[in-house]
């Protein structure tokens, strides 16, 4: 049986799923997740401003800040759903390696959120933003490090 890998195209707002037996040949996209958040911008994201508190010395209040802005936070949960969908693959035997092509930012967020078992799986990672590239120019972008990789070397 032939392993196959499938090379996940993301961003913030949009991820790609295709599937690839041999680096010659063309990709073939499998699942197409939109995340429309990821282009949102923060004041869409928020339904209300930041509560308010008073100081516990003197008459002044100020707005409670989040650690995370709303559209970072927005990113994460997308990384993660991705991780999790990632993870059902490995379990359901769908995919046995994967390429994880995105930008760098939410390429560290995909990085944080995948669990161990399924990180194993990673092959490649590219720090680009391919995710509206059609399948050929996709392929024709990529073929060469998929070549390289030992997963297709007999």
């Amino acid at each position: 049986m032939t392993a196959t890998t499938w090379i996940v195209v993301s961003d913030s707002s949009a991820a790609r799923i295709f599937s690839i037996v041999d680096p010659t040949d063309q990709p073939v996209e499998l699942e197409s997740i939109a995340h429309p958040e990821g282009r949102m911008l923060a004041r869409e994201l928020t339904s209300d401003l930041p509560g308010r508190v008073f100081d516990s010395a003197g008459r002044g209040r100020h707005a409670v800040e989040s650690e995370v802005g709303p559209r970072e936070q927005a990113a994460i949960d997308f990384a993660i759903f991705l991780a999790k969908r990632l993870e059902r693959a490995r379990v359901q035997h769908e995919a046995e390696h994967l390429v994880l092509v995105s930008p760098p930012d939410f390429l560290g967020l995909m990085r944080k959120s995948l669990n161990a078992d399924t990180r194993r799986m990673v092959v490649l990672e590219l720090d680009r933003n391919f995710v509206k590239l059609p399948p050929k120019e996709l392929h024709e972008r990529l073929a060469g490090e998929l070549e390289e990789l030992p997963v297709f070397r007999a």
